[in-house]
């Protein structure tokens, strides 16, 4: 079984043409833009720099594409946040349905499972959405003419 050692994502260099911020109190931000389409190589390891140019106005941004494995990362956390949040809200079920004789308290590990269960209620969606939304392409900083630039995955 030959499997490629690197694999490829489709990124779109977006031109900015016109960026516009309207309103005091509720921000209205308008974005008019022009994407090309890239095809990026993945490195077999680590990470490594591309260049990529803009058709519209020929500037090239410099670009960093990583492996898979932060993705990989992600959802593994998310997946051990989800095993967690059901171990903490079935500790805090157990304990805080026991009635208590007069004068204890309940156990020093029941606030611990009650503050994990609202922190992994949160970290469980978002680091299984980074996750599956990952492409490993980010734009380096890039100079003043040419900040009106975005890097975009592709998608579908």
């Amino acid at each position: 079984m030959n499997r490629p050692t690197t694999s490829t994502v489709d990124v779109s260099v977006r031109h900015i043409l016109s960026d516009r911020t309207t309103g005091f109190l509720t921000r209205t931000r308008r974005i008019t833009w022009r994407d090309s389409l890239h095809r990026v190589r993945r490195p077999a390891s680590g990470k490594q720099s591309v260049e990529l140019t803009c058709p519209v106005c020929d500037a090239s941004l410099l670009a960093e594409a990583r492996t898979r494995r932060t993705s990989a990362i992600l959802l593994v956390l998310a997946a051990l946040s989800v095993v967690v949040f059901f171990v903490a809200f079935v500790y805090a079920v157990h304990e805080g349905g026991r009635t208590l004789p007069e004068g204890q308290s309940l156990p020093v590990l029941f606030p611990v499972s009650i503050l994990s269960i609202f922190v992994t209620f949160a970290a469980a969606p978002t680091l299984f959405l980074r996750g599956r939304h990952y492409n490993g392409v980010t734009m380096l900083d890039a100079h003043k003419p040419r900040r009106m630039h975005g890097i975009k995955p592709v998608r579908g």
